[in-house]
């Protein structure tokens, strides 16, 4: 049987997961469902988290619930999705042991996983409308982490930086 990836002709297989963590805040809301359906096939649960409507709330609250599912184990991937992605990336990015980034396209997508093991993706959804999101998520979904010594070199002197930081901290 052929992954939904292979079905759309994108030459990658994405791997199935136990759980992916889904969060929007409001600006993202509209889009929340379609993202849901992307990423449902590919993993036994999604965790829905954040907005259930358009009504206002803050993404540093949702990103926070959101990354803590990386945190404690329950997904190993997130897909955020606020109005322009930048505010979730900053929050989880201040997170130990999250590795947030934005991407509108789906080279960032692919490379940011590839080369900087990003855990959790943030998109814009004011940025990009449903056919680009759809082929993102499943790039960011379809990535690993590469083997290649100096991408592992480089990610694990970001969690020195993170350990670094966290002991100058008062």
């Amino acid at each position: 049987m052929q992954s939904e990836a292979e079905q759309h002709g994108s030459g990658f297989v994405i791997p199935r997961r136990a759980a992916i963590g889904l969060a929007s805040d409001h600006a993202g809301f509209p889009l929340k469902r379609f993202v849901h359906d992307i990423v449902a096939p590919h993993c036994d649960e999604v965790i829905s988290l954040g907005a259930t409507s358009e009504e206002p709330i803050d993404f540093p609250d949702v990103t926070r619930e959101a990354v803590e599912l990386i945190r404690t184990g329950r997904a190993q991937r997130v897909v955020l999705v606020c109005g322009t992605g930048a505010g979730a990336c900053i929050a989880a990015n201040k997170v130990n042991g999250i590795r947030a980034a934005v991407a509108h396209d789906t080279y960032v997508a692919r490379q940011c996983v590839e080369h900087d093991d990003v855990n959790v993706l943030c998109m814009g959804a004011w940025i990009i409308g449903p056919q680009i999101i759809g082929s993102v998520v499943r790039t960011f979904l379809a990535a690993e982490f590469s083997t290649e010594p100096q991408f592992r070199r480089r990610v694990a002197k970001l969690g020195d930086l993170e350990a670094e930081m966290r002991r100058e901290q008062p």
